[in-house]
């Protein structure tokens, strides 16, 4: 089967062609740790755990290399200390603890390696003594800097000029830079700060170097996939493609670049000042189970903006619940519908995935349903409740609302339509019309006491 992704590198979708089927390599930038993960920072991880399986589906499990990494050296993790009065190493072992759990509840599979960036610090000192060796990197005043000009191709991953970057972005101004571009490999630390020795004195690395040193020494030269969020395209993955390629010339560093959308919440951007902003624990704290986080995270493509509403969650929750009372029953050994993964394999088409779940969970094949959830990253530990809660039956009033939607469209007087529809909707009801008929599912607040009194 061939797998589709859209390549920000050359802004086409692509047959994706893995440089060695036979260990295919992915590296996907992964969390600072200072705080809770909130539900911008889940999207990612959902959005490359579902590449990570269909990798594993197509290529096989044994020949996928998945590296997402650890920030654990960064001011922010420095000013928290500073803040709390904790040890560093605490915040960040502590952190690191809460992201791998929150994760987990959303069904996502940990990577093959999560290299933590002070794990590493030797590699980066190494490829920034062979940047200034080569002439791309300067050091000054206890910096060490790239030198943009000494790239040609710098913005070409992010398809700005290097005016427009300057125009747009938080640029320091330093007197030690050649350019106001240039940014930092290396930057001496305080003597409350993290620090280790180098040529260029007691200091600590810049942000970007860090996941070009890690996916150098656990990828090669050249891998095929680099993953992240769109605000990471630039500067992070701008300046991560222009010191790997100035540092490996004979390498191409990743060959295909995928970048998700950002995430909202009932339209708008999740921001503490607009009491919007709440973390994966939050929610799960608050009784929604990760099944429900996560089927809301797919049900938008990658590609767009993913927008978390209420009513999305209880969509999700009402599908999740008749999905698995479908399954619940069934053994595991099922064959994965393999409609659903050509889904995934058209640049991870997630709503279409979804509208596949459908069609299986009318087909009534419990053992392939029970299999395909479970290679969504659903189902993997059932919620309490969901499987053993019986089926609603609905077909009658399925059968009653097509009647009167085919006579609505003879007569054209939908007055029929809208009123049962607004009767199911207050029972708790969803209700799906579409060319291929009529579809009501049960949701958590089913009350079947209101329908009664209609067929009294």
């Amino acid at each position: 089967m061939d797998i589709r992704l859209t390549n920000t590198r050359t802004r086409a979708k692509e047959v994706f062609e893995p440089i060695d089927r036979s260990d295919v390599r992915m590296y996907v930038c992964g969390p600072t740790v200072y705080d809770r993960a909130h539900l911008g920072n889940a999207r990612p991880v959902v959005v490359f755990d579902l590449l990570f399986r269909l990798l594993r589906e197509v290529y096989g499990a044994d020949h996928v290399t998945y590296v997402r990494n650890f920030t654990d050296v960064d001011d922010k993790i420095n000013a928290r200390a500073a803040e709390t009065g904790r040890p560093i190493a605490e915040i960040t072992e502590e952190t690191i603890g809460w992201f791998l759990d929150d994760m987990g509840a959303l069904g996502a599979l940990e990577p093959t390696h999560a290299p933590r960036a002070t794990g590493y610090i030797s590699e980066m000192i190494a490829m920034i003594e062979g940047l200034i060796a080569d002439g791309y990197a300067y050091a000054a005043e206890g910096h060490v800097l790239f030198s943009v000009e000494s790239y040609p191709s710098y913005g070409k991953l992010s398809g700005r000029s290097v005016e427009d970057m300057i125009a747009g972005a938080r640029v320091e101004v330093a007197p030690y830079k050649r350019d106001p571009m240039d940014f930092v490999l290396w930057k001496p630390s305080e003597s409350d700060q993290p620090g280790w020795d180098s040529p260029w004195g007691r200091g600590r690395p810049g942000w970007h170097i860090e996941c070009s040193a890690m996916a150098g020494a656990l990828l090669g030269e050249s891998f095929d996939i680099h993953g992240g969020g769109g605000d990471l395209m630039f500067p992070h993955h701008e300046n991560e493609v222009a010191q790997s390629a100035c540092a490996h010339p004979h390498g191409d560093f990743a060959k295909v670049w995928l970048h998700n959308e950002m995430l909202q919440v009932e339209g708008k951007k999740m921001s503490k000042s607009l009491g919007n902003f709440f973390t994966v624990r939050d929610l799960l704290d608050e009784g929604i189970p990760g099944e429900v986080v996560r089927l809301v995270l797919m049900s938008a493509h990658y590609r767009k903006p993913m927008d978390w509403t209420a009513q999305k969650r209880q969509e999700a929750e009402a599908h999740l619940r008749k999905w698995y009372a479908v399954a619940a029953g069934a053994e595991d050994g099922g064959e994965v519908y393999r409609p659903v993964v050509a889904a995934l394999a058209d640049d991870l088409n997630t709503a279409g995935a979804i509208a596949e779940l459908h069609q299986l969970a009318h087909a009534d094949d419990a053992p392939a349903l029970r299999a395909t959830l479970q290679f969504l990253g659903l189902m993997g530990a059932e919620v309490p409740g969901w499987a053993a809660a019986p089926t609603v039956d609905l077909s009658a009033w399925e059968a009653r609302l097509s009647d009167a939607r085919a006579t609505a469209m003879e007569t054209k007087d939908f007055a029929e339509v809208d009123r049962l529809k607004a009767l199911l909707t207050g029972a708790g009801v969803e209700v799906r019309m579409s060319k291929a008929g009529v579809e009501l599912i049960a949701g958590p607040d089913f009350d079947a006491d209101t329908l009664a009194q209609e067929d009294a």
